[in-house]
């Protein structure tokens, strides 16, 4: 007699976990209590955080936090229904308005969160007859776009502009549309993407450029503008992307663009038509902590000063963003290494593939406004000590 649907499901999930495991590659939750500044406390251990994406601390800004408060007091939790239904709340248009200034456009859309925007905008601009190329070391949900799109997805070298521009050469021609897509900075790398350069490349081709800029909002570019401002001139990149949960502190992703994409992804986009907006407090924290970053450029420079501290106090060239990746290659080295940072009250997560390529396990670090300065030069110390000597010798 055959078993029951469950045993097989259980059975298929045990197996799978146990591969894992063996390969050190099973993912576990742990329950991360984040406060002020750059502190997080793990089983009753208050460890200083070298992993966290919100760069700028504004995830715990006062200001950010009471606005928040306010706007959930006066409208309630949730906004009710899809934005096309009647979840629109005033608020998500002050957002849209604010974003589209910071970015230099006409117009502006706010998702439910980064992956959710990516899904919804790149099926919405490009069909089967369609081109898109894309750099290898993109992040998942513009690939996963790509692929539910069932436009033909060809990969370039990471920020390779002679391959890119050879695989636009061999195809565009035969392609309807064109879509280049590519991180602005890159959240495993920490480098940045040359996006003026592929902005003329992809104008040359007829191909309109995508950038996400995810971890290049608050923290790059003139006065914290992102990837498309790093230059002396703003570059001219038609579609950017990005999210309100790294440096801007809140939740949510974005689109910045001319009005009449933003209104054509506004009627076609699907993870925005049947995802019920955003907590109005969410808009509102968004909003407080956008009118932050303008106010304060000098602030919004720190997380990079203090990644290039670390990198200097280690040898190491100087960073383009907050992110310092430190390739240890091996899977159990890499977690290994981090639970010895971790018994030095640091938190620093081990980043393993599928998440990277396989071979490139890595300690990421990740460098914020708040992080104080004695404890990036102890925590450089312990790394250059204890992880990079250990290799060294081995």
């Amino acid at each position: 007699m055959a078993g029951k649907p469950r045993d097989s499901l259980d059975r298929f999930a045990r197996e799978k976990l146990d591969a894992l495991e063996a390969q050190a590659l099973r993912r576990r939750l742990i329950e991360t209590d984040r406060r002020e500044g750059a502190v997080a406390f793990r089983d009753g251990r208050r460890l200083v955080s070298f992993c966290c994406n919100d760069y700028l601390n504004l995830s715990q800004n006062e200001t950010v936090k009471r606005a928040a408060m306010e706007a959930t007091e006066k409208y309630g939790t949730g906004s009710g229904a899809s934005r096309l239904v009647s979840g629109n709340h005033p608020l998500f248009r002050e957002l849209e308005t604010r974003l589209a200034d910071w970015k230099q456009t006409e117009d502006c859309v706010v998702f439910g969160s980064g992956y959710m925007a990516n899904l919804g905008i790149i099926p919405a601009l490009m069909r089967e007859s369609d081109l898109i190329i894309a750099d290898e070391l993109s992040h998942a949900c513009l690939l996963s776009g790509s692929k539910l799109s069932g436009a033909r997805v060809e990969i370039f070298r990471h920020n390779d502009m002679t391959h890119l521009e050879s695989l636009l050469a061999a195809h565009r021609e035969g392609a309807g549309h064109c879509l280049v897509v590519t991180d602005g900075i890159f959240s495993m790398d920490g480098d940045a993407a040359p996006v003026a350069a592929m902005a003329d490349i992809a104008a040359q081709h007829d191909a309109w450029l995508m950038t996400d800029d995810a971890h290049g909002i608050g923290v790059v570019g003139q006065e914290g503008r992102g990837s498309s401002f790093m230059g002396e001139t703003k570059a001219d990149v038609p579609l950017q992307m990005g999210t309100l949960s790294k440096a801007i502190g809140a939740y949510g992703g974005y689109l910045c663009a001319s009005a009449p994409v933003a209104d054509f992804i506004r009627t076609r986009a699907r993870t925005l038509i049947y995802s019920t907006g955003l907590p109005p407090g969410t808009a509102a924290a968004a909003i407080a902590a956008l009118d932050f970053i303008k106010a304060n450029p000098d602030y919004c420079c720190r997380p990079v000063e203090k990644a290039r501290a670390f990198t200097r106090a280690l040898g190491l060239p100087d960073p383009e963003s907050p992110i310092v990746p430190l390739i240890l290659g091996d899977a159990e080295v890499t977690l290994t290494a981090s639970k010895l940072l971790e018994a030095e009250g640091y938190l620093v997560t081990g980043i393993r593939p599928p998440t990277v390529p396989a071979g490139t396990a890595r300690l990421r670090f990740t460098f914020t406004a708040e992080h104080d300065d004695a404890d990036i030069a102890r925590l450089a110390a312990i790394v250059r000590e204890r992880i990079l000597s250990r290799r060294a010798a081995e």
